[in-house]
């Protein structure tokens, strides 16, 4: 890589991450001899309470056609004699910890992006590093020297690109996508690739004859927005390299409160999805209260039960970290985004927060929006005090 001032990014993404992380966790804490990795092995949560999924499987699985997601017990008839393993979270957040301290001694930025990956912002080293390239190298064997796990690195010119070259042939590999790069390297790839196309964005466009990376990038872009509206811009930008999402780092770091819970039973009726949403509104809000945060922006996740997610979001119009006003607008969230599908999980998510966010003056809403903080308030004082279980809404008895 030869100009210097050119913008940086490293994409890191641990080499199956809970697998490997848990046979430290059997090697190192309990003194086990055999490595997992090495085993017909996956990591499973709870069948009994419905986390009974796999979240990693060994090389030596996979060949079996087991594959992450899917429950347990499918899993097991795929493969006879297959070990499963309960996650350790506690472990592998400590895992996260010690490979993000790593990254800080070298990156002027790190952003996590999840437990097992975060982009470098690398921009500007080549004066203490050397070439970028040879120094993923260099830090990839420091990461299995010291850590004892391996990783992919993407390297590219923006955030988007450096994600989608980490995924290229794995494992402990280094890969770059530049845009000089992307016809030869990222176009002949299958759309099932690309980053945002889950799989029935990816039936869909097979339907429209369009199969490859490439084939999105060279669409007719008002053509893909007539069959996947707003979507289908972005899947054109991202086949094309440009990167709208994660390009501006100072959206990227602001700091997000959310919450999940998956369904011990298929939620059917939306008055038992209006139940969670409650629930995962009071976290996240009562965590923003606590850290003087409010959010102007509202996500809502779920996932069915053929696993596909979709996410929906909406801009207030204030800020608030209000419990009722974060749940009714998350509740018409929903009812725009559920098709009526099963659902397993659903999640609450709160962004764009900052500090003493400044309120629209609403004459219809000021006075009701002053006692449900005050109400909020108390509540919080009153659990802080007595606990958690001290005080709950009617409609969770």
């Amino acid at each position: 890589m030869k100009n210097k001032k050119r913008t940086v990014y490293f994409h890191i993404d641990v080499n199956n991450a809970y697998l490997s992380w848990e046979a430290l966790y059997r090697m190192r804490e309990l003194g086990e001899t055999e490595d997992i990795r090495e085993q017909d092995a996956i990591i499973g949560g709870d069948i009994s309470k419905r986390h009974g999924v796999v979240l990693a499987k060994s090389q030596s699985a996979k060949k079996y056609g087991v594959r992450t997601g899917e429950p347990v017990v499918s899993a097991m008839k795929k493969c006879p004699g297959l070990r499963s393993y309960k996650p350790n979270m506690w472990y592998y957040k400590e895992r996260s910890r010690e490979l993000m301290q790593l990254f800080q001694k070298y990156a002027p930025v790190v952003d996590q992006y999840s437990i097992d990956e975060a982009f470098l912002d690398m921009t500007g080293t080549y004066s203490l590093y050397g070439d970028p390239v040879e120094f993923a190298y260099r830090l990839k064997e420091e990461i299995k020297e010291t850590l004892e796990f391996t990783v992919n690195i993407g390297i590219s010119s923006n955030r988007l690109l450096a994600k989608m070259a980490s995924d290229f042939s794995k494992p402990d590999k280094v890969h770059t996508l530049f845009p000089e790069e992307i016809q030869e390297k990222m176009w002949p790839l299958p759309v099932e690739d690309l980053f945002y196309v889950g799989k029935s964005t990816a039936v869909r466009l097979h339907a429209l004859g369009i199969h490859t990376i490439g084939d999105v990038a060279q669409s007719d872009l008002p053509v893909l927005k007539s069959h996947f509206k707003s979507h289908g811009e972005v899947i054109y930008n991202f086949a094309n390299g440009i990167d709208l999402t994660l390009e501006d780092r100072t959206e990227a770091v602001q700091k997000g409160y959310g919450n999940s819970v998956t369904i011990p039973y298929d939620i059917k009726e939306a008055e038992d999805a209006y139940h969670t949403i409650m629930g995962l509104c009071e976290s996240v809000c009562s965590r923003m209260r606590r850290d003087s945060v409010q959010a102007t922006v509202l996500c809502v996740e779920l996932k069915d039960s053929n696993f596909q997610v979709k996410r929906h979001q909406r801009t207030l119009l204030s800020p608030t970290d209000v419990t009722d006003e974060c749940y009714q607008i998350a509740c018409d969230l929903f009812d725009e985004l559920w098709d009526g599908s099963p659902i397993r999980l659903i999640g609450v998510t709160a962004n764009k927060v900052s500090e003493n966010g400044v309120r629209q003056l609403n004459l219809f809403d000021m006075e009701s929006h002053d006692k449900l903080k005050n109400l909020d308030m108390a509540l919080d004082s009153i659990r802080e005090k007595y606990g958690s279980e001290a005080v709950k809404r009617g409609s969770f008895l």
